[in-house]
Parts: C-alpha cells; structure tokens; sequence
C-alpha cells in the first residue's frame, strides 16, 4: 500500500475530513488530497506529525517492514548463537580430552619414577650378590 493510501486509510479510520487533517498539519486541503491521490508527498516533518495524529509510527505510516527485518536479525542471531554452542562443545571435548592425556601423563611420570627410585637398589643388590658370587669361586 502506498504512503498516499495509507494516510486515506487512517484519515477515514480517525473519521478525519480532509480539511480537519490540513488545518492539524498547516496545510491545505488540496495538498491533502495530492498526497491522498500520490501526486506529492509530506516532507519527513509532516509524515512525522501525520504519524503523531494517526498514533503508528513512521515505519508503520510508509510501510516499512519492520518485523520481517527483526525476524531476521533474530534468526541471525539465533544462528550465531548456535554455531557459537556447538564450536564452545567441540572446543569443551578437546580440552577435556587433553586434560585427560595431562593426568594419564602425569600419572604414568609419578608410576615411572616410583619404579625407577625402586629400580637401583635392585640393581645395586643384584651387583652386589653377583659380586659375592665372584668372590666365593
């Protein structure tokens, strides 16, 4: 729907004359009608105040598609936000897992060197019997 047929609209909702709207606006009737008729148009301070007398607003009053444009935005944020969850899982496994690698590797140093401080007291008992052995033949 044009801007001309809009404010026809809500001039005949309001049960506004063409004259009462003019004298509102400080214009004349005429130029009502060529906006009616959408030979002009109200200059941004006159749909301004058209918009103030019809109570919408100026995205209402020019049929500016404000919802779809926030459907839209909201879609795309939505999206956003999904993508964002799904990298913030993936990123959550891989550093789960490499805090499990840590602990298996950290456990298996403290295992190893458990062993290994038993290991040389074996190693030395083992010289040392096999030393005896020597010096007994």
């Amino acid at each position: 729907m044009g801007l001309g047929n809009k404010i026809l609209t809500l001039r005949k909702k309001e049960n506004i004359t063409q004259e009462e709207l003019a004298e509102k606006l400080n214009v004349t009737r005429q130029t009502i009608s060529k906006w009616e008729l959408e030979e002009t148009a109200p200059d941004i301070k006159q749909a301004k105040e058209l918009a103030h007398i019809f109570k919408v607003s100026l995205d209402e009053l020019v049929d500016n598609d404000v919802k779809d444009l926030l459907i839209d935005k909201v879609s795309n944020t939505e999206k956003l936000a999904g993508m964002i969850i799904k990298i913030m899982k993936v990123g959550g496994i891989i550093l789960f897992t490499l805090f499990i690698i840590d602990i298996i590797i950290f456990l298996s140093f403290a295992v190893w060197n458990i062993i290994d401080k038993n290991s040389p007291k074996e190693k030395e008992i083992s010289y040392v019997l096999e030393a005896d052995k020597v010096f007994h033949i």
